[in-house]
């Protein structure tokens, strides 16, 4: 899922008609640079793809000052509206927060000493603790999200990731320091895939395309 277009339609539904710059500055003012891939580039290019796809209209105005081409505004359509909506449902219930990352690397953890990996943990825990104070720099979670509006939970949300995320990295780092696991160079490590022609106790129970190769 990319954020991006519900990002962009959006934006242009609450100005009626917007310029890409007023577009590109109210995601930034949202912190939208930060937590999605609303970069400059993608938002400009987001508006040009959704005007040829008829989620918005383009309207040329005046020529630029500068000399350069004339300024567009665009205007979300029926049909833009519609996705907006559709995509604004659909992201309210997904959960994808995209924990690939890490994922892989708990799966690989093992092959680093203990120690070693405990050091990263930690420092992992100083992150998110770094991260949060940037976020409780503008917001105080004892005032609650009602502060800044509806706008406040996007703020509440990220302090209340940031401290389930660190408080579940301290679980781990107390199991790992309680001698959970087996790392590298304390011996046999645990077998984490299938032997040949084991049954798999997470299969669907149906084939698969390629399967049979």
């Amino acid at each position: 899922m990319s954020a991006i277009r519900l990002l962009v339609l959006g934006a242009v539904r609450q100005h009626g008609r917007a310029h890409g710059y007023q577009v590109r500055n109210d995601l930034e003012y949202w912190g939208a640079h930060e937590w999605s891939n609303a970069k400059p580039g993608s938002i400009y290019h987001a508006l040009k793809q959704m005007a040829k796809q008829g989620l918005l209209v383009a309207h040329e105005i005046a020529p630029s000052t500068v000399g350069g081409p004339p300024r567009v505004e665009y205007e979300i359509t029926e049909q833009g509206t519609e996705e907006y909506l559709t995509l604004l449902r659909a992201y309210l219930t997904a959960y994808d927060q995209r924990p690939d990352v890490l994922t892989a690397a708990l799966g690989f953890m093992v092959d680093l000493p203990r120690e070693e990996v405990l050091a990263l943990l930690e420092e992992r825990v100083r992150k998110i603790g770094e991260w949060r104070s940037a976020v409780t720099e503008h917001y105080l979670p004892a005032r609650g999200p009602g502060q800044y509006g509806h706008i406040g939970e996007i703020m509440n949300y990220w302090v209340h990731s940031a401290d389930s995320g660190a408080e579940w990295t301290r679980g781990l780092v107390e199991r790992v320091r309680g001698g959970a696991y087996t790392f590298a160079g304390e011996g046999e490590p645990f077998v984490g895939v299938l032997a040949d022609g084991e049954e798999n106790p997470f299969a669907e129970g149906r084939p698969r395309f390629g399967d049979a190769g």
